[in-house]
C-alpha cells in the first residue's frame, strides 16, 4: 500500500504549493538514481517521492486526494452502494452482486457524482459487470472512462522528474538522457535559452494508459546550476572581472569569458573600480529571431599582492604633486 504523500515528502497538509515543490526538489536531488547508483533503497525512495509529488504537485490531484477521491497511489477509490440501494436504483444490493446483508457506508466519492460509474463497474447486475478493468487516474488525476461491454479506458498518469543542467547548457541547449522514476531511460532535447524552474512536457512518455487509451506525459523540471564566473538575468549575462592598476590608469584590453566564448574587453583609460562595461550581443538568447542580449562586465581593480619599493616611491611622489580626495568628488 502506498504511503501518505504528505508523509513521504515530509510536509504538513497545510503546506503551500511552493513548500511542496521545494521539499520534492530537495529529496529528488538526494535520492536520484544517477547520484546513488549502488543504493536500491535510495532508488525505491526516489520512486515513492516521485509518486507523492505526482499527486501533491498537481493542484487538482491534491484536492481529490484530500477529499478521499483518489488514494496515495493516485488511483480512484472504489465506491459501494448501501444494502437495499438496488431496490431504489434497480441494482443488486451488494458491491459484487446480490445483497450483502448489513451493507456498507456510502463513500464520500458517491457525493461527488462518481457513484454511478463505480457501481456500474462493480455491481453484479450493472452493464459490463466483470468485463471492465479497475479505473485508473487520468492525466489530471480524474477517474475517467466508460463501463461498456468492450471494457474501460483511461489515460495513463504523468511522471515527474527533476533535471540539473549547467548554465551553458541552458543557454545553448543540450541533449540529455534522464532516468525516470520507474527506472526507464529517456532522451530529451533541452531548448536553448530555457529558464531555471521551467517544466518540459514530453507527451506520451508517462505511465501507459488502460484499455488502449493514450499514455500519460513525462514532466521534466529544469534546475540550472550556478556558473562559477557569471550569472543570468533574463537575456542579460553579468560578471565581474579583475583588472590591474596600470590597466585601470592606462587602459587596455582584457580577456573576458562569455556564454559565446572568450572575447577581448576594451577598458578605457582612467576606468574606476566598479565601472560596468557592455559587450553587446554576448548575452543569452532573447527568443526573438536568433537575437541575443548583452553581457555586462563590472571591473574591479586588484592591487599586486606585494607592493614593492618602486611602486611605493612613485605613489609617494605622485601624491605630493597630484593628490586628490575621491570622497569629495
Amino acid at each position: 500500500m502506498a504511503q501518505d504523500p504528505y508523509t513521504v515528502l515530509g510536509v504538513s497538509r497545510k503546506a503551500s504549493d511552493d513548500d511542496i515543490r521545494k521539499a520534492f526538489r530537495k529529496l529528488a536531488k538526494e535520492l536520484h538514481p544517477d547520484v546513488n547508483k549502488d543504493s536500491p533503497q535510495s532508488a525505491e525512495r526516489f520512486k515513492k517521492v516521485s509518486q507523492a509529488y505526482d499527486i501533491l504537485g498537481d493542484a487538482e490531484k491534491r484536492r481529490m486526494f484530500d477529499r478521499g477521491e483518489i488514494g496515495a497511489d493516485g488511483e480512484p477509490r472504489p465506491t459501494y452502494q448501501r444494502a437495499g440501494a438496488g431496490a431504489a436504483g434497480g441494482r443488486a444490493g451488494g458491491p459484487f452482486g446480490g445483497a450483502n446483508g448489513g451493507g456498507r457506508p456510502r463513500s464520500p466519492v458517491d457525493d461527488m457524482g462518481f457513484g454511478d460509474i463505480f457501481s456500474d463497474l462493480f455491481a453484479g447486475g450493472g452493464p459490463g459487470a466483470g468485463a471492465a478493468g479497475y479505473p485508473g487516474a487520468g492525466a489530471r488525476g480524474r477517474p475517467s472512462g466508460r463501463a461498456a461491454g468492450a471494457g474501460f479506458a483511461a489515460k495513463g498518469r504523468d511522471v515527474t522528474y527533476t533535471l540539473e543542467i549547467t548554465l551553458l547548457e541552458a543557454l545553448h541547449g543540450a541533449r540529455k538522457r534522464v532516468t525516470l522514476p520507474n527506472g526507464g531511460k529517456l532522451d530529451l532535447t533541452v531548448p536553448a535559452g530555457v529558464d531555471d524552474g521551467k517544466t518540459l512536457r514530453l507527451r506520451g512518455k508517462g505511465h501507459p494508459g488502460l484499455g488502449g487509451a493514450e499514455a500519460g506525459d513525462a514532466l521534466v523540471e529544469i534546475t540550472v546550476q550556478p556558473h562559477p564566473t557569471f550569472s543570468r538575468d533574463g537575456s542579460t549575462i553579468r560578471s565581474t572581472v579583475p583588472i590591474s592598476i596600470d590597466e585601470a590608469v592606462l587602459g587596455g584590453k582584457v580577456p573576458v569569458e562569455t556564454a559565446q566564448g572568450t572575447v577581448q574587453l576594451t577598458v578605457p583609460k582612467g576606468t574606476s573600480s566598479g565601472t560596468t562595461l557592455r559587450l553587446r550581443g554576448k548575452g543569452a538568447p532573447t527568443g526573438k529571431n536568433d537575437q541575443f542580449g548583452d553581457h555586462l562586465v563590472t571591473v574591479q581593480i586588484e592591487l599586486p599582492k606585494k607592493i614593492d619599493e618602486s611602486l611605493s616611491y612613485f605613489m609617494t611622489e605622485w601624491r605630493g604633486s597630484h593628490g586628490y580626495d575621491p570622497r569629495k568628488n
